[in-house]
């Protein structure tokens, strides 16, 4: 099958995988204001083994997302194998593991970024995966994780403790299998979404990794991506929180590198955006659609004036038809 990495022109815009955020909808979404690879939300191995049909809805996709990779988490190389096959009979262009999530409930359990502290169970799930399946396969990391860090459930940052194992000592371990693409998160597991992130790291992980190599991490505008870009050496950016809520930052980001400017969307087109996502989350998810996009709305509003009684009016919305009301009544 053939490697869809290799064909994409660079800089690689892609939509990088958020639990509960990237569903159907959004994606859609994404990939109509020019994302270049769409990822899922990540979805457990076993699950998928075990035949969940809560996971198998979750990874329906639109054939307007293509490529669209499916994200894998796990521990074990022969659920990966297992679940690889199945990924690849769904139809997926390619499969990514997920050796970057930081949430409590996958770390505590071994998944995750906490594969990163056993390198070689790392490299056996990669093996593996690869060779169960003709789809290319990726693999997101972070920049780093103590070998040991006390967990903590819940919000507020964990303090890290022991010595770091890095992005650069996973790639070192791996970066002779056959990779299709790189992205590295560029914080910490201690600091998941705050703070500075390590673009050190990522520039070491250039110098050795000769493949395709993503950056994600906090990156909100067009400026930063450009940034990222001319700083690390990597050959696409991945868009996460930055496109929540704004997913035209993909037509601004490839606007701002090829022309130095770009255009904001005014209030009636963000407006529009609203709609055509509430119209895509009815389409593939009917009514219960509508309660999941609750989310995004009130990402869509985050620094208007009015925003909070708009968050507290859209957050109960039940139809498309009240959709368009409150922003009928919202200047």
């Amino acid at each position: 099958m053939a490697n869809f990495w290799k064909k994409l022109n660079k800089p690689i815009i892609t939509l990088a995988p958020m639990a509960g955020v990237t569903d159907i909808a959004f994606r859609q979404i994404c990939k109509q204001f020019g994302a270049d690879v769409i990822f899922t939300e990540f979805a457990s191995t076993n699950a998928l083994v075990f035949g969940s049909d809560k996971t198998i809805d979750m990874l329906r996709f639109a054939e307007s997302e293509r490529p669209v990779v499916a994200q894998l988490f796990g521990n074990d190389p022969e659920m990966f194998a297992r679940a690889a096959k199945i990924v690849a009979d769904l139809g997926f262009d390619g499969i990514d593991i997920n050796f970057g999530c930081p949430a409590y409930k996958v770390v505590k359990h071994g998944g995750g970024v906490a594969l990163m502290r056993n390198l070689p169970l790392c490299r056996a799930i990669i093996e593996a995966t690869i060779k169960a399946t003709p789809l290319p396969v990726s693999i997101k990391i972070r920049a780093s994780i103590c070998k040991e860090t006390p967990l903590k459930k819940g919000k507020g940052k964990i303090k890290a403790c022991g010595q770091p194992i890095t992005a650069l000592d996973l790639v070192k371990a791996i970066k002779n299998l056959p990779v299709a693409s790189l992205m590295i998160h560029a914080r910490s597991f201690e600091t998941p979404f705050d703070g500075e992130p390590n673009v050190e790291i990522v520039k070491k992980v250039r110098e050795i990794w000769p493949g395709i190599l993503i950056y994600n991490g906090g990156v909100y505008s067009p400026e930063t991506a450009k940034k990222m870009l001319q700083q690390t050496g990597a050959d696409g950016i991945g868009l996460a929180r930055g496109a929540w809520g704004r997913p035209w930052l993909f037509k601004q980001i490839k606007d701002y590198l090829q022309t130095g400017t770009y255009k904001n969307p005014d209030r009636n087109e963000i407006k529009q955006t609203i709609i055509k996502h509430a119209e895509l989350a009815l389409a593939q998810k009917g009514d219960h659609g509508l309660i999941e996009l609750r989310k995004h709305l009130v990402k869509y509003v985050k620094g208007w004036p009015e925003a909070a009684s708009l968050r507290a009016k859209l957050v109960q919305v039940k139809s498309l038809d009240e959709i368009r009301e409150i922003l009928k009544n919202t200047p």
